[in-house]
């Protein structure tokens, strides 16, 4: 390419950004089942899961590619209640997510763990959970896909706790433990 200058121009080649440069909605559904807690139902849930994750917060870049970041999520959750006393929750968490990427990008693998609240529709049986207000936390372990550019799905491992922090007595928690599969888009 010639300007009018005399000098010649070379195009500027679009810097391709990693996955972890851009942040990403996610929603991942699957299935929990009552592991522990002073409940005496055995609870079955089915998350319904929308999350955000942010761009990187901070990380390590290694000489070969691969990559170890740290990443804010947000996330709004909404629980089927199959088995147990109630019927559904529904709960906002904020925490991090570590991510491991390969050097080309193609996959990682991932951990995340954060807390928040929520509200359960109680229904005032003997150990179910004593009021609609709850705290939860949660923490995640699982490997993800990259498809293309925007798009990657993963697998993980969940482990949920929701209780109301002993403001009844007694107070019936809920530890919930099963696996999620999900699908991210980035932006």
């Amino acid at each position: 390419m010639v300007s009018t200058t005399g000098f010649s121009k070379s195009p500027v080649a679009p810097v391709e950004l990693k996955p972890w440069d851009k942040g990403a909605i996610e929603f991942e559904t699957g299935m929990l089942w009552k592991v522990g807690g002073d409940t005496t139902f055995n609870y079955r849930i089915i998350p319904f899961i929308v999350s955000w994750r942010t761009p990187e917060w901070f990380g390590f870049h290694f000489r070969n590619g691969s990559a170890l970041v740290v990443r804010q999520k947000f996330s709004a959750m909404a629980n089927f209640i199959e088995t147990g006393s109630e019927n559904r929750y529904l709960g906002f968490s904020g925490g991090g997510v570590i991510e491991w990427w390969n050097p080309s990008a193609t996959w990682n693998v991932f951990g995340s763990a954060g807390g928040g609240v929520g509200w359960i529709d109680a229904q005032s049986a003997p150990g179910g959970q004593g009021q609609d207000f709850t705290l939860n936390w949660y923490s995640q372990l699982g490997i993800s896909h990259t498809l293309s550019q925007d798009w990657s799905v993963n697998a993980s491992a969940m482990f949920q706790h929701m209780s109301n922090g002993g403001q009844t007595n007694p107070n019936p928690g809920l530890n919930a433990l099963g696996m999620l599969i999900g699908v991210r888009r980035s932006f």
